[in-house]
């Protein structure tokens, strides 16, 4: 370890940040106080503590969000995000500050202890913000659907027929409704302007999507398109992935991402005894829901649907190979597990931790022909 490096732990704010050193080959930690959450701030502290090559920043995740971390890779500075739930905590300590939070980070980082995130580049970050907006509005949507079907339930109005909710007949249905009073027909009306308002938003975004789709750097508009070739991932689907992810190569083993999304079962083993229990729901919640709609499909037969022709027609050999494996094994799996007394939800999440594993393979070939495709175009050029 050289000795002038100097380990900066930050404890993060909205609108301050405490600082705190701990130098290479020396013991203890140092607390420096605390700055304001500023862009000019940051900086100065910056060059009093060191030149850039000697500095390594850690912080952990939290509402703030990149910022911090982006300014300071723009310096030249090695910086950490670190994931909170994986701080060490001694036992026994019941006191916790901003100075104490600061000073463990700089030791802990000195130690070699904590585990960073992946962070995004800004670009990356933006698509997120719209996929999660997305998902948000769709939640929105649905709780307006069920805020007017129950309002109209309670007063029984029920809709005729066996057809699907929400369609276009039954739109038209709901909009034809009267109350004999004022109080139930205006509260009706405000139901139905929320849930028209909710549509209308969801719409807008999905068009934005396309555009940023259209917009996005080739790689990831690449790797979207390959992800679709799977039966149940849609375009809203492949694009939450990939601005989830980011990049799949960055996962030595597919095995690897199945844990990252948290549907791997928790453990608690000792000696010859092993217990297995729910899965772990660590990781992203969003990525996660959308797996396990996706994984949905592998209840029917294997098959190539006139859509999912469209959207394999352009991909290359390899990718519509691996998403025909993908059909095979998921539905066996899945009529498998159903075969032996497994609740359908927890077939469902073994289904949608496999797909992963097949998003994985798919997402580390399109990268590495991409890698490929442009040492190629280097050395003609």
């Amino acid at each position: 370890m050289p000795k002038d490096i100097r380990y900066v732990g930050l404890d993060v704010h909205a609108t301050t940040i405490t600082v705190a050193v701990a130098d290479a080959g020396r013991e203890g930690v140092q607390p420096l106080g605390t700055i304001p959450h500023q862009a000019d701030a940051v900086a100065r502290l910056v060059r009093k503590l060191g030149p850039a090559r000697t500095l390594r920043v850690c912080y952990e995740a939290g509402p703030c969000g990149y910022g911090l971390y982006w300014q300071l890779a723009a310096l030249g500075i090695a910086c950490t995000v670190v994931a909170p739930t994986l701080v060490p905590v001694r036992a026994g300590d019941r006191v916790k500050t901003d100075r104490r939070d600061a000073e463990k980070l700089a030791q802990c980082l000195r130690a070699g202890t904590v585990a960073g995130v992946w962070v995004p580049s800004p670009a990356q970050e933006a698509l997120r913000d719209l996929v999660r907006a997305r998902a948000v509005a769709k939640q929105d949507q649905l709780r307006a659907r069920h805020r007017l079907g129950k309002f109209l339930l309670r007063h029984g109005r029920r809709r005729p027929g066996t057809g699907r909710a929400w369609t276009m007949a039954h739109l038209a249905w709901v909009r034809s409704q009267t109350f004999p009073f004022p109080a139930q027909d205006l509260t009706f009306q405000d139901y139905l302007h929320e849930v028209d308002h909710a549509g209308d938003r969801v719409r807008r975004l999905d068009g934005a999507l396309d555009h940023a789709i259209a917009t996005a750097d080739p790689a990831q508009r690449a790797l979207v398109a390959a992800l679709q070739a799977l039966r149940g991932v849609s375009q809203v689907t492949a694009l939450t992935v990939v601005a989830e992810l980011g990049c799949f190569s960055r996962f030595s083993r597919a095995k690897q991402l199945m844990g990252y999304t948290g549907l791997v079962s928790r453990e608690t083993s000792s000696g010859p005894r092993v217990r297995r229990g729910a899965i772990t729901k660590t990781g992203n919640a969003h990525l996660r829901h959308v797996l396990g709609e996706a994984a949905w499909t592998a209840r029917y037969q294997p098959a190539r649907s006139p859509a999912l022709q469209r959207r394999q027609a352009a991909l290359a050999p390899e990718v519509v190979a691996l998403a025909w494996r993908a059909q095979v094994r998921l539905h066996h799996r899945y009529r498998r597990l159903l075969g032996r007394g497994k609740i359908r939800q927890q077939v469902i999440t073994a289904v949608a931790r496999e797909l992963v594993g097949f998003m994985w393979a798919i997402g580390v070939w399109v990268e590495q022909h991409d890698v490929t495709r442009k040492a190629e175009a280097a050395r003609a050029a």
